[in-house]
């Protein structure tokens, strides 16, 4: 894994505080799951019906049917319950989820996110971003700073589809962290060995900087 990922990767893990119920989105941040510190219990939930996933199995753990909604295999934990889809969903709309920790495709300045489809592309589905990033008490994201051309994700306003609107509370890339309320963004932490200057270069987004010590 690319050092720059890992950074992102254990600032995230940060977020997860012992006893909550967490939401990890497909792709990166379900690597998280393997990085919670062993004296910090949670429960991770799955959308497609799994409450209690583990780390990811050994070779010898591997149930063909126990899956996240990536369709990755993965483990579950002493515990764990299993339920329909209209369950899931019910427990991401009725606000029991703490934490929702997704992946995005651009951030924009007053908190909104697009992370579910590029036009053009094919894609399977919304899935259920819209509905995690509504219902759950926080939403942290979690993204490269530019994209594979060196283009900002980072934006004034996003120019992908929509996941939603404001929904945004925490951003972290392999840059810096950055918090918004009230329609604000405000920089408050600068990832190891990056400086100011770097990230005002790399980000079209208007932000407040208040630096944490």
């Amino acid at each position: 894994m690319k050092e720059t990922r890992k950074r992102i990767l254990n600032r995230a893990a940060k977020e997860v505080k012992d006893g909550m119920c967490v939401n990890l989105g497909i792709g990166m941040p379900t690597l998280i799951a393997n990085i919670i510190p062993d004296d910090v219990h949670v429960m991770l939930q799955s959308e497609n019906g799994l409450l209690g996933i583990g780390a990811y199995p050994t070779e010898g753990e591997v149930d063909p049917d126990l899956i996240n909604a990536g369709k990755e295999t993965v483990t579950a934990k002493v515990g764990a319950s299993y339920f329909d889809s209209a369950e899931s969903f019910a427990m991401i709309r009725g606000g029991h989820i703490d934490l929702a920790i997704l992946g995005g495709m651009e951030v924009a300045e007053n908190g909104d996110l697009a992370n579910w489809m590029i036009p053009g592309k094919m894609v399977k589905g919304m899935g259920g971003a819209m509905d995690l990033v509504q219902g759950a008490k926080k939403t942290v994201v979690i993204m490269d700073h530019t994209n594979k051309y060196g283009e900002t994700k980072v934006k004034n306003a996003c120019t992908l589809p929509l996941t939603g609107k404001g929904v945004v509370d925490l951003l972290i890339t392999e840059l810096a962290v950055f918090e918004f309320k009230d329609g604000t963004m405000t920089l408050t932490e600068l990832q190891e060995g990056v400086s100011l200057e770097e990230v005002q270069e790399k980000t079209e987004a208007s932000f407040q900087v208040a630096l944490k010590v």
